[in-house]
């Protein structure tokens, strides 16, 4: 999009927002359309990227824009600007995790959708997902406006094209105004898939022009006048303002901006989670001074300054001692470490509880949870008395553990208040670069006023699944204090992966064979001796069983990604019929219930009910018609899936024909999901060294960073708007 037509676009938005000209004097009201689905599936990938929230929720949306800053518009306006906290939902669909518009079973597709499909040449198997994406009125729907097919997961534009032109013939052109704005929405879908929760009108413009859009400009328009995406203006310049205006100013000095656009329900996420995460950001100006007792919540859930001193200073380590002190004095603070510095989240929760305070510490996945439970055993076990750590929970009073998924549910975690929110005076959310935007956002609204949160995360692993990178964006925009661990990972693995965070490759002494690289040549030799370590190598040599060791492969296909991998793997340590829909009992399994959330299981046996799955400490039944689309098998899976994920031994395979795909953030999370033991498959040749020190994941488009940094300006311009009343005469 060129400088004149995106200032032509900024004009408008200023002239609505200022009153001077109605929307409908820019965007003409469209015809009412239904509401795209809350969560759509969104198209398979080789990668669990482009995840929904982990309860299917938007997280509420506020006003479009956060302080008054980040302005947005389209067709339709938000809603309220106060955040909703959500009571934790009914459905059992939703608390298993079910993706959001899934019903719990297969809908019924009217005779008029199978009737319209066979008249677009669609195949009659697409009627299930066009009902669950579009709603019983599809057929008319889509009567309507054919390219709402690329609403439904898995559909492509030339086939959307395909079906548009079966129905109207001649007037199915690639100028069609419907096919422009639902192209916009499918390049905004795909973009979320990549992580982007929005996009510049220039990248929008390029993509629709590569599928042969006349006027990319106007389609862009177009999609605003329909209520499809929102535009938005963030101030670039996010320097410190003056403590006071002088006389002779009338308004702020023009600041530049950066026009972006966005589907309302990632960009409004974003917005949702700053006001919230400002929110909590402001519960403490300043550290208690002692003999002051800071307001914790609930009765008899209050720390005075003393207290949080005394429990630092019996912290176990120095980093410990400085994140107990940092959280004492914020409502909100980042911690970064490996998988170490969780004895310092675990230590945080007890000394918490020990004063008092109803602290729970959230993970990933299961496995995740399962871990901290044992390193809040562990600090219960080493606590002081006078701290008063509990017995039977593994920490302080009302202290425990829990995935962000199952608390969002409403499965796990702490109990809920009448308004809704969590029962918490302290969170700390492990795992925090896994958050996608929408989760945050979903999980700090959650939150009570004057609670303590605590994110908490390696910032070497791969990202969310889903849009959003909302812990880079949080540390980057140095919104609150900071605590980054000192404790290092232990041992030739810990050493290893620290020096593939800072790019270097080394080699490390190894005298228990704890890393182990096995050069192949080809794919075909890759899953042999894939195979040969699973089976035998690592149980004979280390004591690792088989079934705590766990293959990461970059891909599911190719002719050593997963599906080749677990095919050579089961039929050497399960072999058989795949009786239960391609499954035996005893194969291991990856179960996704949703997109970005992953647990490594068993196929127990299979009923009329569906697939009975033992997954940790749960056990989990299946569908029939959802095996297909949440399970795999799961000896091999992909480094996205592992994230949040660790066993006492892992065999990386790095493929010659996967080398593309080698980044040092998935070297770095391949590697650290070994405890003990790692062995490298090492077909990539020099991409592997060259990967780790130059090839590094590109920075997502969000709008978080700006959106934190204007509201830390617009507080630093309240402070010194209140310093400088309190100096005038009189006050």
């Amino acid at each position: 999009m060129s400088n004149d037509k995106a200032a032509e676009l900024l004009a408008a938005v200023r002239a609505v927002e200022s009153g001077e000209r109605s929307a409908a004097s820019f965007f003409t009201e469209p015809p009412a359309r239904p509401a795209r689905p809350a969560a759509p599936g969104g198209p398979t990938g080789t990668t669990a990227d482009g995840s929904t929230g982990a309860d299917g929720s938007t997280g509420g949306a506020g006003n479009s824009a956060v302080g008054g800053q980040g302005r947005g518009t389209g067709g339709e306006q938000p809603g309220s600007a106060s955040p909703r906290r959500p009571g934790p939902p009914d459905s059992a669909a939703q608390r298993g995790g079910r993706q959001p518009g899934r019903g719990a079973g297969p809908v019924t597709v009217p005779d008029e959708v199978r009737a319209l499909l066979a008249e677009g040449g669609a195949p009659e198997a697409l009627g299930q997902p066009v009902v669950e994406t579009l709603g019983e009125g599809a057929a008319g729907l889509l009567r309507t406006d054919p390219w709402q097919l690329l609403a439904v997961p898995g559909v492509r534009p030339e086939q959307a094209d395909g079906f548009a032109r079966a129905l109207l013939g001649d007037g199915a052109g690639p100028g069609d105004p419907r096919r422009a704005v639902a192209l916009v929405g499918r390049l905004l879908e795909r973009a979320a898939l990549r992580g982007d929760t929005v996009l510049t009108p220039d990248a929008l413009a390029e993509g629709l022009a590569r599928h042969a859009v006349p006027d990319p400009d106007e389609a862009v328009r177009e999609a605003v006048d329909a209520g499809t995406v929102l535009v938005f203006e963030d101030t670039l310049d996010a320097g410190p303002v003056p403590s006071a205006m002088s006389e002779d100013d009338t308004e702020e000095a023009e600041r530049p901006v950066n026009v972006l656009v966005g589907l309302d329900r990632y960009a409004l996420a974003e917005e949702s989670l700053a006001d919230g995460l400002a929110r909590i950001a402001g519960t403490f100006d300043s550290a208690p001074s002692a003999g002051e007792e800071a307001d914790d919540g609930h009765e008899g859930g209050t720390a005075g300054a003393e207290q949080w001193t005394a429990a630092a200073e019996s912290a176990p380590s120095p980093s410990a001692r400085e994140l107990i002190h940092a959280v004492a004095g914020s409502g909100l603070v980042t911690h970064t470490g490996g998988e170490a510095s969780r004895t310092e989240v675990a230590a945080l929760i007890t000394a918490a509880g020990g004063l008092g305070l109803r602290a729970w510490a959230l993970t990933h996945t299961d496995d995740g949870r399962a871990r901290m439970a044992r390193l809040l055993a562990d600090a219960a076990d080493d606590a002081a008395p006078d701290q008063g750590a509990g017995t039977g929970t593994g920490a302080g009073a009302g202290a425990g553990s829990a995935t962000v998924a199952g608390v969002l549910a409403g499965a796990e975690g702490p109990e809920r208040d009448g308004e809704g929110a969590l029962a918490v005076d302290l969170l700390a959310v492990c795992d925090a670069p896994q958050l996608d935007a929408e989760t945050a956002a979903g999980l700090v609204e959650s939150l009570p006023d004057g609670v303590r949160l605590v994110l908490s995360g390696d910032p070497g692993v791969l990202g969310a699944a889903g849009p959003g990178q909302v812990f880079r964006d949080l540390v980057a925009a140095k919104y609150c204090p900071h605590i980054a661990s000192r404790t290092p990972d232990p041992g030739p693995v810990g050493e290893l992966v620290s020096g593939v965070g800072i790019g270097e490759l080394n080699q490390v002494e190894a005298p228990g064979k704890e890393v182990v690289i096995v050069p192949v040549t080809d794919p075909g030799e890759a899953v042999h001796r894939t195979v040969q370590l699973v089976a035998d190598s690592v149980p004979r040599a280390l004591g690792v069983p088989s079934a705590e060791t766990q293959v990461i492969t970059p891909g599911h296909g190719g002719a050593a990604g997963t599906r080749a991998l677990n095919s050579a793997l089961k039929e050497r340590l399960n072999p058989g019929p795949g009786r239960f829909g391609g499954f035996d009992p005893g194969d291991r399994i990856a179960y996704s219930p949703a997109p970005g959330r992953t647990s490594v299981g068993t196929v127990t046996s299979a009923d009329d009910r569906g697939l009975q799955l033992a997954c940790g400490e749960r056990g989990v039944t299946v569908p029939p018609e959802r095996v297909p689309e949440t399970v795999r098998h799961g000896w091999a899976v992909t480094a996205h899936q592992a994230a949040g994920i660790r066993w006492p031994a892992a065999v990386v395979v790095l493929p010659g024909d996967a080398t593309g795909a080698l980044t040092r953030e998935w070297v770095y999370t391949a590697f650290s999901r070994a405890e003990r033991h790692l062995s490298v498959v090492h077909g990539a040749g020099d991409a592997l060294p060259h990967a780790v020190a130059s090839v590094v994941g590109r920075e997502r488009t969000t709008r978080l960073r700006t959106l934190l940094t204007e509201s830390a300006r617009a507080a630093e311009a309240a402070r010194a708007t209140e310093a400088d009343a309190a100096q005038e005469p009189g006050m």
